[in-house]
């Protein structure tokens, strides 16, 4: 009998501080962080170098011009230091390149800065200080998720993130609220990556539910959990098909959102996060090169479970539910076969001519419930949908569709403030008849231009609810350590779902 998986303690982001001091000031930090702006006539170091300069007896621009430092966000330049005394804790002063100032640039220079501090108790950094409007909480944000780890050691971690980030030379003036909200959003992109990272032999559909659970207490959310007999009972025909090749049964995780002094008229935004703990491709099986990152297949569920658990923390003004329909998609005898007709929650049909187009059959159910049962004044779904939107888009940006400008317009304005890139693909209605069946009421597998006939396929079920689509399996991997972006699964999503549900009014022109 196989034992049961037990994940190891894991490691916990920075923690943060306000100080108006400079470092020089403060006590007890291992390293000092100063920001490098370039300038037309060479480099201008920020707040407190001159100081620290002068208690270290190093001079800090000399260092930066041996370097041939630029300046560039993100550039790194060390500069190891022997005990002098008054400074005995610090070891260690870092430059680091804010490039134009933008807040971009922040939230790269705060993942270099946790990259260059890992296994460091504590840093103090002016960076903040010189900050544009959100660019303190894009510093902290870029920190957080530069600092992320995940092992499975039985050693321990190889790395743990600074223990500890003061951020100096800043004083309150609305800064403990911004760096409040942007903790709750790094951290809900942790949690989201968190999620996608762990294997699959422990993130079963039940395993996922328990998570959804436990962080719904936490938040002071609602949350309820269908099983496989409740699935069947009220006809989640394409939740209970896409799971039944697995020995781990299908679940449907609904959690509830209420801000406070709701009224029973407020509008309601539904997420739907597609849910697939792995993916083997079903009988229509993947090859082995690309099932490896397959434990990840449930991102965009991982994106609203943790989006959920922030909603709270971002003050959201709208009723929210978060729906995950989580399922194995697994090769068995009892799994569903090519040439299969499902029939979903509601009654629509789908021809199943691809088992490996199994996110957009659970996706539809969920939408299907929603519109049915929520009278939702806005619907959005989020998955690891399409191979063909990386073929579109490449490494960095999702894809999205809508079929409302004002949504669009939102769903726009929360990627640039986030960071998390989309770019908005058609609706293209000449493709329809490609997601028409000839037997049922749709095809699952319609071909061609595969990332907009997926979309197509999901419009049937948004009704005439305004509606968008983001397929970000364009963005879901990184391959290498990026900005923010830590190689492995990205956990793409809390931070545009949260930017937008956390803006003043998020249905501003949608009605």
């Amino acid at each position: 009998m196989a034992t049961t998986a037990q994940l190891p303690t894991q490691v916990s982001p920075p923690e943060f501080a306000l100080s108006p001091a400079l470092p020089h000031q403060i006590g007890g930090a291992e390293v000092w962080a100063f920001p490098v702006l370039p300038e037309e006539d060479g480099l201008l170091l920020g707040p407190g170098a001159d100081e620290a300069s002068e208690a270290l007896g190093i001079d800090l621009l000399a260092a930066l011009d041996a370097a041939r430092a630029t300046g560039r966000a993100g550039e790194v330049t060390t500069i190891p230091v022997a005990s002098t005394g008054a400074t005995d804790d610090v070891g260690l002063v870092l430059l680091v390149g804010v490039g134009d100032g933008s807040v971009t640039d922040f939230r790269r220079a705060g993942a270099a800065l946790a990259r260059a501090t890992k296994d460091r108790a504590s840093v103090v950094t002016t960076l903040a200080a010189i900050a544009p409007d959100e660019g303190l909480g894009a510093l902290v944000v870029g920190a957080m998720l530069g600092s992320f780890a995940f092992h499975w050691r039985s050693t321990g971690p190889q790395e743990r993130p600074v223990a500890r980030i003061v951020l100096a030379d800043v004083s309150d003036d609305g800064a403990d609220d911004e760096l409040a909200r942007s903790i709750a959003l790094g951290g809900a992109g942790w949690r989201s990556r968190a999620l996608a990272t762990v294997p699959a032999n422990l993130k079963t559909p039940a395993w996922l539910a328990e998570q959804a659970e436990e962080v719904g207490r936490a938040a002071g959310l609602d949350v309820t959990v269908w099983d496989e007999d409740r699935l069947l009972a009220e006809g989640f025909g394409g939740i209970l098909a896409v799971g039944g090749g697995s020995v781990h049964p299908p679940r449907l995780i609904r959690m509830d959102y209420t801000p406070r002094g709701a009224s029973k008229r407020m509008p309601t935004v539904v997420l739907v996060g597609k849910g697939i703990t792995f993916d083997s491709g079903g009988l229509d099986i993947k090859p082995s090169e690309s099932m490896l990152t397959m434990k990840r297949d449930m991102s965009g569920g991982g994106a609203v479970i943790a989006a959920m658990a922030a909603l709270r923390d971002v003050d959201c003004p709208v009723r929210v539910v978060g729906l995950v329909p989580a399922a194995e998609n697994a090769v068995s005898g009892s799994a569903m076969r090519p040439g299969d007709v499902i029939t979903h929650f509601g009654g629509r049909t789908s021809e199943v001519n691809n088992t490996d187009a199994e996110g957009r059959l659970v996706l539809a159910d969920a939408m299907a419930y929603a519109v049915a049962e929520l009278s939702p004044t806005v619907l959005v779904d989020i998955a690891t949908l399409t191979g063909a939107m990386k073929v579109a888009l490449g490494q960095w940006t999702g894809g999205y569709f809508a079929n409302h400008d004002a949504l669009a317009g939102h769903v726009e304005a929360a990627a640039t403030a986030s960071g998390e890139n989309v770019w908005r693909m058609p609706l293209v209605t000449d493709y329809e008849e490609r997601v028409t069946s000839k037997i049922a009421d749709g095809d699952n597998a319609a071909g061609g231009a595969g990332a907009i006939t997926a979309a197509l396929f999901l419009q049937h079920f948004a009704g005439d609810v305004p509606w968008a689509h983001i397929d970000f399996a364009s963005a879901a991997e990184s391959p290498t350590d990026r900005h923010e972006w830590t190689a492995g699964p990205s956990g793409f999503g809390p931070r545009l779902l949260l930017s937008w549900l956390g803006s003043e009014d998020p249905l501003d022109g949608i009605g």
